[in-house]
């Protein structure tokens, strides 16, 4: 059970906020803006942060590759020893790799996560492409942004903005995963004899 569906195990789902073909619209629409946003692809490269961001820079890499007619390089960054709470909230880190099979310098990178919440997770990965060279810019693309940040950190392309509470959690799932392409709302179940 991965870190995501313990923390989850506490919620009930509440509503849906996209399915399958919802999410391939989002991705479609997504490929395009960074198309032409970054004038094609020349020196353009993918890196998606384990691991929901991973599955979702391989699908953009196709569609990118559909709409230019040539494939975009795309690595991975796994950002465990990055995080400011990896020895207070991780008592058994689980390291995944990285994969950054290009150099860095002079790349457009395009960093690509599934949600986009306090801000945290972007800054480690910030943090771990520097670890690996300069590029000449990075910009992140997110499938959501549920807001509530705690770091000034803002995606440069937002597929979907989704107002949610502090007691309510966004989970991507995807078929890579052994899912059904869903977006989900899951909110914090009350204590019982708790007032709702």
């Amino acid at each position: 059970m991965s870190k995501k569906d313990r923390e989850l195990e506490n919620f009930v789902e509440r509503r849906p906020i996209a399915d399958a073909p919802g999410i391939q619209r989002v991705l479609r629409r997504l490929a395009s803006e960074i198309v032409e946003k970054e004038d094609g692809v020349e020196d353009l490269v993918l890196v998606g942060i384990r691991t929901g961001g991973v599955h979702l820079a391989d699908r953009m890499a196709k569609l990118i590759g559909e709409i230019e007619g040539q494939e975009v390089p795309q690595g991975q960054v796994d950002i465990t020893l990055y995080r400011d709470d990896v020895l207070r909230g991780l008592p058994r880190p689980e390291i995944g790799p990285t994969s950054l099979p290009f150099r860095l310098s002079k790349k457009k990178v395009v960093l690509i996560d599934d949600v986009l919440y306090t801000g945290r997770t972007i800054r480690a990965a910030l943090d771990a492409i520097n670890d690996y060279g300069r590029p000449r810019r990075v910009r992140l693309a997110v499938l959501i942004d549920r807001g509530h940040r705690e770091l000034p950190i803002q995606a440069d392309y937002v597929g979907l903005r989704v107002d949610t509470e502090q007691n309510q959690s966004v989970k991507v799932e995807l078929a890579e995963r052994g899912m059904t392409d869903r977006i989900v709302l899951y909110e914090l179940q009350a204590e019982e004899g708790e007032q709702s």
